[in-house]
């Protein structure tokens, strides 16, 4: 048998039992709960990046401070009560009422005395500011961190739950107002059942949330 030949039969053997192939398999569709969380996700990636970029520095936040190229600039420092951070070369910055970005231009600025075209970038690692506090009839009472865009429902879930005293009805939200002490009602019940949405609030940081 020469080549020729050799090659037609290898062919026809091919023809005559088939050759294994993998059978395309239909692209993965995702389901409407899929598609909802990964819509949700998303929007909470941007809002997330959006409150960031405007929250504000304040004292007893750890911030991280990188400087490029410079290692022995860059590091981790904690805003002192004064609201004023210690970095080498500029001693004394103030940080405190200012957005990571602003901060990092201040911090630039200052540093164009001694290096060529300084990079800066602030990071808040910790935020220990902006606290709000749960107290009362909780499983779990106490401060807890003000997140972006925080609720009071939400800030209530994070307690842990409500012990089988409480007054679901009669919870209230204390505020400071213009130097004043106000009082904000908030039912528990209504609000799980998407009734009066104005009362679950915004919360802001210093508010506390009694559960009586």
């Amino acid at each position: 048998m020469n080549f020729s030949t050799a090659l037609v039969m290898a062919a026809w053997l091919a023809l005559a039992f088939g050759q294994t192939q993998e059978v395309p398999q239909p692209a993965a569709t995702e389901t409407p709960a899929q598609k909802t969380a990964a819509s949700e996700k998303s929007e909470t990636t941007s809002r997330g990046k959006l409150n960031d970029a405007e929250y504000k520095i304040g004292p007893q936040d750890v911030l991280r401070i990188d400087v490029w190229k410079e290692t022995e600039v860059s590091r981790a420092v904690p805003v002192r009560p004064d609201g004023k951070i210690s970095l080498p070369l500029l001693n004394d910055v103030q940080a405190a009422g200012l957005t990571p970005m602003q901060l990092s231009a201040v911090i630039a600025d200052g540093l164009k005395k001694f290096m060529n075209d300084p990079q800066v970038t602030v990071s808040v690692s910790e935020i220990n500011s902006r606290r709000i506090y749960v107290t009362g009839e909780v499983t779990r009472a106490g401060a807890f961190p003000l997140l972006p865009n925080m609720t009071v429902l939400q800030a209530l879930s994070s307690s842990g739950g409500f012990t089988q005293f409480a007054k679901l009805k009669n919870i209230y939200v204390l505020r400071i107002e213009d130097g004043k002490q106000v009082k904000l009602p908030f039912n528990y019940k209504d609000a799980v059942n998407s009734k009066r949405p104005d009362q679950n609030v915004l919360l802001q940081s210093g508010d506390v949330i009694v559960v009586p």
